[in-house]
């Protein structure tokens, strides 16, 4: 039988299937060949035997919580309590993007703080072709939440469990730094869970994004979706927008067209991956 595992506690696996919920536990060959089940995989199991018999294929998976089959990430920005800011927006991207997620920005508290700076930021990742959405564009929110595997991340107090809230108030998250209900709050966690919302799936993520796993230098660069576009014009072919002459990307950033804040966080993750290897 077919399911998807949607929590883990130690060795229990709880699994949602056409004919409903089981607790399973993982075949001992999976042990052997270090194989860990993860909430979000797509896996075969044995109802009676209460057995994970096979994991399918998997799209991606993340260490920080583990967690796999991911179709996107709702990254939810405040402009103020906490600020703003492009660094961990654009870090958040970078690594996202290098995980096969698709990401999604967030702004929350845009009522607080309507900065015509914010707004500038908003339009030019609308403009490269990211989805930005406010918190409190619930429709649109709920309509991307349908049928996919969603993990929520941001800083703590950014207003995650209140944008949840508000798309349904069943949940009744309490809404301080993070949500406890999700299993997140003062280092309270004791298992994965990914929860049933708007005939999809949703986990909160705080913290993932301090890493930047195992990308490469040229991982970042290629990131940047709007160096892309423009590479082929640098003089050099594997130019990596920094020293070299000739820099169409460079040049781009002097003359605006490319915004400052992304090509400065840029160089500071490269400087970043160069001081871990």
């Amino acid at each position: 039988m077919k399911g998807l595992i949607i929590k883990n506690i130690s060795d229990l696996y709880t699994i949602k299937s056409q004919e409903g919920y089981f607790d399973c536990k993982a075949r001992g060959v999976f042990r052997n060949k270090n194989i860990i089940p993860t909430v979000g995989d797509r896996v075969i199991f044995d109802k009676d035997k209460q057995i994970i018999t096979d994991i399918l294929d998997r799209k991606n998976i993340l260490v920080r919580p583990p967690i796999a089959n991911i179709d996107q990430a709702l990254i939810v920005m405040s402009t103020i309590n906490p600020t703003f800011s492009t660094y961990l927006v654009d870090k958040l991207i970078n690594i996202i993007e290098f995980n096969n997620i698709k990401p999604i920005i967030c702004i929350s508290k845009l009522d607080l703080y309507n900065d015509e700076e914010i707004s500038k930021y908003i339009n030019y990742y609308k403009s490269i072709g990211y989805e930005v959405v406010l918190n409190t564009e619930l429709e649109e929110i709920k309509e991307l939440l349908n049928n996919k595997i969603t993990v929520l991340t941001g800083q703590s107090g950014v207003g995650k469990s209140t944008l949840l809230n508000k798309l349904d108030n069943t949940l009744s998250l309490k809404t301080n730094d993070i949500s406890y209900a999700l299993g997140r709050g003062k280092h309270t966690t004791r298992h994965t869970e990914i929860y049933e919302l708007f005939d999809g799936y949703i986990a909160d993520t705080p913290g993932f994004s301090s890493l930047l796993l195992d990308m490469k230098k040229e991982d970042v660069r290629d990131n940047m979706i709007e160096f892309n576009k423009y590479k082929d014009k640098c003089k050099y072919r594997d130019c990596m927008h920094l020293n070299e002459d000739d820099c169409e990307i460079k040049r781009l950033v002097k003359e605006g067209t490319i915004i400052s804040s992304r090509y400065e966080n840029y160089v500071k993750f490269i400087s970043e991956i160069k001081s871990i290897y």
